[in-house]
């Protein structure tokens, strides 16, 4: 097959302990998950259907790196969250399968323009610009779930500059991962390589640049990020 010119390359996770890499197919993202978050968004924690959105699979970031401030926007926000990796697909999958179709787990940060999404939140536009941004998803190496086996409870924090910022457990997520994966396949065809965010717990604020970031979930890498 001929290109006009050379395509990108495929965006790809580090796998813990293996030479082999995860090849990025899609990053969906699950929005107000945690009941304290959506409260100090302004919203109600029900258990309405959850809010997807996405983030293009070149938005990854690999741990360790350090994460230009992205233009327009005065107020960066960091959300720590527990990222599910797909590694066998399908549609309208049953929630009593769901986990088998899981490859593993690893730390995300959901970098947002809270100051974008705000104003499309008005507006009532979408929210692209605030979160499907150029290396908006930093995520630690991830770990197959045969290591750590299928998280549903477990800490899960943030610190910048050494001072906690988030702290929950996994078990506060108000959608648990057989249900994400359940609803999210009954609207798009999961592909191995689909990458979930799965919701952010409180306490989500303000990032500068010179920011040192440490976010952790028991039994997984910690993610560490610079704001350059």
């Amino acid at each position: 097959m001929l290109f006009a010119f050379p395509p990108p390359s495929i965006p790809s996770v580090e796998i813990k302990n293996r030479e082999e890499r995860f090849p990025v197919h899609r990053i969906y993202c699950v929005g107000r998950n945690y009941a304290a978050h959506a409260r100090e968004m302004g919203s109600d924690p029900g258990r309405e259907p959850p809010c997807f959105f996405t983030k293009p699979a070149d938005a990854i970031v690999a741990n360790h790196a350090e994460i230009p401030y992205p233009p327009r926007t005065a107020d960066l926000h960091h959300e720590i969250e527990l990222v599910i990796a797909i590694g066998t697909g399908g549609l309208d999958i049953p929630m009593t399968h769901a986990l088998e179709h899981v490859f593993g787990y690893a730390v995300g940060n959901d970098l947002t323009r809270r100051d974008l999404q705000s104003t499309a939140r008005e507006q009532r536009h979408p929210w692209d610009t605030a979160k499907g941004f150029d290396r908006s998803a930093p995520i630690s190496a991830i770990t197959p779930a045969a290591l750590c086996g299928h998280l549903q409870r477990g800490r899960i924090w943030l610190n910048v500059n050494d001072k906690l910022r988030q702290d929950a457990d996994l078990s506060e997520l108000i959608w648990s991962v057989p249900e994400i994966v359940a609803e999210l396949s009954a609207l798009f065809e999961l592909v191995p390589g689909d990458l979930i965010y799965t919701g952010t717990p409180a306490g989500v604020g303000p990032l500068e640049r010179g920011d040192h970031l440490e976010g952790g979930i028991d039994g997984l890498d910690t993610l560490v990020t610079r704001i350059v």
